[in-house]
């Protein structure tokens, strides 16, 4: 049963996540406007934000060439961080594991979202030179650390991050009026064991899955669904499961009328804290509106990553080639630029080897 309830804990932060991007996507621009005064707005300080001078200067000299060109001054890329954590307590800052990372990349001239899921025991360089699963940076040091880690291991260039905690998701669900997904015999007893795990911790009454097929899901039985990570594929494919719910919830969402989707928004807002204010909330979403998520992936990248025991560090993914995985994120980022990893990539990339290949024997 403890079991169970850390996985419960561990998938439905990225959904809801996924939900505040699909607001955006579907471009419910009446319901977030009536919302945003409930959202918690947190300052960071930006000079504590590290950003690699190297991917900087490449930007300005970039820029400078376009405008030799004459060329139409584009908008550019706005990336933020995704933060899902546990906060049963409220509490959505420092000393919680963030058990979601996400980076929900911007691209206001061609109106396209991209999610790039960082997998959250990924062995990295936690922003101050340490290395640990890269959920520990959120636990030591809150967002800006978490923010850090992210800029350092990936030469991004992100100042601006939201977090999400768990609850809600059930309820934003059941608001949609349930959810269609296809239910393999293997998933059917996994699916009933975590509903029952989730309905025992919620003091709630739960309705088992009683046979496979395509078929309308409520809140528990999607959330528990989003858990199984038992068959094959273990996490990997409990990832493809909650993007399978993510996409029909954006089915049903496209449909839904600006009733459905307000008491869904309730459900996620009050569990939200941003550092952004209400007027860049406002001005990023009036200029997404009607974007489409053209991209959805997971970092290491498949055939890029490793599963190893790092002593002391536990079950860990690794990144068997860290240049290689920085420059594919970039690929599918940033597909009209050419990069290179910098400096500072090629030092963690050796040491991440150093401290990890005696482990991937």
């Amino acid at each position: 049963m403890d079991k169970r309830k850390r996985g419960f804990r561990g998938s439905i932060p990225l959904l809801i996540l996924e939900i505040c991007v699909l607001l955006i996507a579907v471009g419910v621009m009446y319901v977030v406007v009536t919302m945003t005064s409930e959202v918690n707005h947190k300052d960071i300080d930006e000079e504590n934000i590290r950003i690699n001078e190297e991917i900087v200067r490449k930007k300005l000299t970039d820029v400078k060439q376009s405008e030799k060109k004459e060329e139409v001054k584009k908008k550019g890329y706005r990336n933020i961080a995704l933060f899902g954590v546990d906060a049963r307590n409220g509490e959505l800052g420092r000393g919680t594991r963030s058990d979601t990372i996400m980076i929900a990349s911007i691209n206001q001239d061609t109106q396209e979202i991209k999610l790039i899921s960082v997998f959250r025991d990924t062995y990295l360089n936690l922003g101050n030179d340490s290395y640990n699963k890269c959920n520990t940076a959120y636990a030591q040091g809150g967002p800006e650390q978490a923010i850090n880690m992210l800029n350092m291991n990936l030469d991004l260039d992100i100042t601006d991050y939201v977090t999400i905690g768990f609850s809600g998701l059930i309820d934003a669900v059941d608001a949609l009026g349930g959810v269609e997904i296809e239910v393999t015999d293997s998933e059917i007893s996994h699916l009933n064991n975590y509903q029952l795990c989730m309905a025992e911790e919620l003091g709630v009454d739960y309705i088992p899955v009683e046979q496979s097929g395509r078929q309308l899901l409520n809140g528990m039985q999607a959330t528990a669904y989003c858990r199984i990570r038992y068959t094959k594929g273990d996490d990997f494919r409990r990832a493809e499961r909650q993007r399978e719910v993510l996409r029909a919830m954006m089915d049903k969402a496209g449909d839904a009328p600006v009733s459905t989707l307000t008491d869904m928004v309730n459900a996620v807002l009050p569990q939200v804290e941003t550092s952004l204010d209400v007027n860049e909330i406002l001005s990023v979403l009036g200029s997404v509106a009607g974007y489409n998520m053209t991209e959805s992936d997971g970092f290491p990248f498949e055939g890029g990553r490793a599963g190893a025991n790092v002593g002391s560090k536990g079950s860990c993914v690794v990144p068997v080639d860290l240049e290689e995985n920085v420059r594919q994120l970039h690929q599918i980022l940033y597909p009209e630029e050419s990069y290179s990893p910098s400096s500072r990539i090629r030092q963690i990339n050796e040491e991440i080897k150093t401290q990890t290949n005696e482990y991937l024997q």
